[in-house]
């Protein structure tokens, strides 16, 4: 169902009894996202916020930080976990420990993509996933990710697990369709990918 919104508080009338929510992709940086990211994060769904939902904030972080619970995630790239967290990627001793004080400072869950994505919790519980193929390096394969992850947190799993679990099965999609892959394939690949695991069991 699509239920078009004029204003960012249509868009949290609209969300008010979703689970989650997810923000960022194609959003554009501007007030408007800024706005539309507040309302989502007054409803209580659960967030995952990427690409231009996270750019928007880079003059001011804190105020997105302070809007965050422990049920959002944040899903940034290298370069925009720059634009919210400065410094920290080269001040860490390591990408976890930077990925770690990120999820503190956000009071939220925070991954890192790529080749060896990492995700951490708030409360220093941190994984990282070593699944991923270099064909998912392709425009829009982050959407995806984050299209994963609000599915999962739709369905009742707990943050930090949707989290981990979407990266793994993001990657995996990835393997399955090998080279060549558009992010227009990840979704249809993830049926079998899911039917695989459960039949592993």
């Amino acid at each position: 169902m699509l239920a078009p919104f004029e204003t960012d508080q249509d868009l949290g009338e609209a969300a008010e009894a979703a689970e989650a929510a997810v923000i960022g992709p194609a959003a554009g940086v501007g007030d408007e996202t800024l706005a539309n990211v507040l309302a989502l994060a007054r409803t209580g769904a659960a967030l995952v916020i990427d690409a231009d939902a996270l750019t928007v904030f880079r003059d001011d972080p804190e105020e997105l930080f302070s809007v965050l619970d422990r049920d959002d995630v944040l899903t940034p790239h290298p370069g925009e976990f720059e634009r919210v967290f400065p410094g920290l990627l080269a001040s860490a001793p390591s990408k976890v420990e930077a990925t770690r004080e990120a999820a503190r400072r956000a009071g939220a869950v925070v991954l890192v993509k790529g080749a060896d994505t990492v995700i951490a919790a708030p409360d220093g519980r941190a994984a990282v996933n070593l699944n991923g193929v270099p064909w998912l390096a392709t425009a829009g394969s982050g959407d995806a990710l984050a299209g994963f992850i609000g599915g999962l947190l739709t369905q009742g799993m707990e943050s930090f697990e949707a989290a981990c679990a979407g990266v793994w099965i993001h990657a995996a999609c990835g393997a399955a369709f090998g080279p060549g892959l558009i992010s227009e394939d990840l979704p249809g690949l993830a049926p079998k990918v899911l039917a695989d695991l459960l039949m592993a069991r």
